[in-house]
């Protein structure tokens, strides 16, 4: 085995071990992009940048002329590109979903790159920086941040018996500490009922349960449908 083999076996083993970081951290989060998909990306990624750079070498003395060593590679990261797109969800309450696992994606081609350029220290310290990013860094500023950070959103839809009473009752939820959002009003066909539409913002270590709950023991309020974004 020369040199270039020996380096090549390094680097995909390398490649392989941060795949496999950044897949498990999709993996225990339930994503629909996790381990496996991490590693054959940055497996594949490394591989054929690898052999990008090595081909440009010895096509170069054989034709003569200079070639582009990283051209592979610059196709790699448009081809990852549709695989982040297909896991970016519009889901039926208008809420984006799958940016962070599309962009884990893309960071594990970039891995795959880079261990196959040989730059492995590199991709080595990035994927340390990517897992602190996505795991550690958030908790820090929910802790330390203002208190915006520590609530979470309700798609709530609340069916009124009175419509003299929707004031009253968004009062009521803010006296219960429940901030209302993108409230929308819609009458109810073939009845006197009313429905609202709106977001909660409630502090997020209350259960959703807790919150309907308190909803439900609300004058006038019929009917309660929740959602937690």
């Amino acid at each position: 085995m020369n040199l270039y083999n020996h380096e090549f076996i390094f680097n995909i083993g390398v490649s392989a071990i941060l795949s496999i970081i950044i897949g498990l951290e999709r993996q225990l989060k339930k994503k629909p992009l996790g381990l496996k998909t991490c590693v054959v990306i940055g497996i594949t990624s490394c591989l054929l940048t690898s052999v990008s750079i090595e081909a440009a070498y010895q096509f170069a003395e054989e034709y003569e002329r200079p070639m582009d060593p990283l051209r592979l590679a610059a196709q790699i990261v448009s081809g990852i590109g549709f695989l982040g797109a297909g896991v970016i969800l519009r889901r039926n309450n208008d809420i984006i979903s799958g940016l962070t696992t599309a962009a884990m994606v893309w960071a594990a081609g970039g891995v795959g790159i880079a261990c196959g350029a040989g730059f492995w220290f590199e991709a080595i310290l990035a994927t340390g920086l990517l897992i602190i990013s996505v795991e550690i860094l958030p908790v820090l500023i929910k802790g330390i941040g203002p208190k915006k950070l520590r609530e979470k959103e309700l798609k709530v839809k609340i069916v009124v018996d009175n419509d003299e009473k929707m004031t009253d009752i968004l009062k009521e939820l803010k006296q219960r500490k429940m901030k209302a959002q993108k409230v929308r009003i819609k009458d109810l066909k073939n009845s006197d009922l009313l429905q609202l539409e709106l977001s909660l913002l409630v502090d997020e270590n209350v259960y959703t349960t807790e919150v309907y709950y308190e909803l439900k023991h609300i004058e006038h309020i019929v009917s309660v449908e929740m959602e937690s974004l």
